[in-house]
């Protein structure tokens, strides 16, 4: 999604979630709650990660066995995406329209996305960033988000191993010791 204000996804998904819950339970005669957890959300940057992301979404049924193909999964944005379904609650992502100057062009481009696999490099930084609410961008774009916000928007590196001469070395020279 993208918002058109600061806390647009958030409060979405949080009345979402209140609604949604309130169905289930009046329905089903249940009371509680139906997720563990909070929701989770990252700023992804647009250059290469935004359409990474988009499969990492569509795959998700695909992954968790519920389906074989994005295309059989109702809830998704594939259908629209790839196989031009109506959905008028999906407006096209600009990252989306680059694929091709026509619809069919950009179904199809979108559609031989899917051919290859996420690299497991991949699964892992989007699955770490989300969870931890780290920015998902290359350098530009984290720089950019960093001075906007005037906080990190990744961890800091961790140091290495102190026992290690090579870092004994290294701190020496930094505190100007020879």
């Amino acid at each position: 999604m993208t918002p058109a204000t600061e806390t647009g996804v958030s409060k979405l998904m949080q009345d979402l979630g209140r609604y949604y819950v309130r169905y289930i339970n009046q329905t089903y005669r249940r009371s509680g709650t139906l997720w563990e957890g909070r929701y989770k959300s990252t700023l992804v940057g647009e250059e290469g990660y935004f359409l990474t992301v988009s499969r990492y979404i569509e795959l998700n049924p695909v992954r968790a066995k519920m389906v074989r193909n994005p295309k059989n999964y109702p809830w998704s944005s594939y259908g629209r995406n790839a196989l031009g379904t109506d959905n008028n609650l999906l407006t096209e992502h600009p990252c989306y329209r680059a694929l091709g100057r026509s619809k069919p062009q950009r179904r199809k481009a979108y559609q031989n996305l899917f051919t290859d696999r996420i690299s497991t490099f991949s699964l892992e930084e989007i699955r770490t960033n989300t969870n931890k609410g780290w920015v998902l961008g290359n350098k530009r774009f984290k720089s950019e988000i960093e001075k906007m916000t005037n906080r990190r928007v990744e961890p800091k590196p961790r140091g290495g191993d102190r026992k290690s001469q090579a870092y004994k070395a290294e701190m020496n020279k930094k505190q100007g010791k020879s």
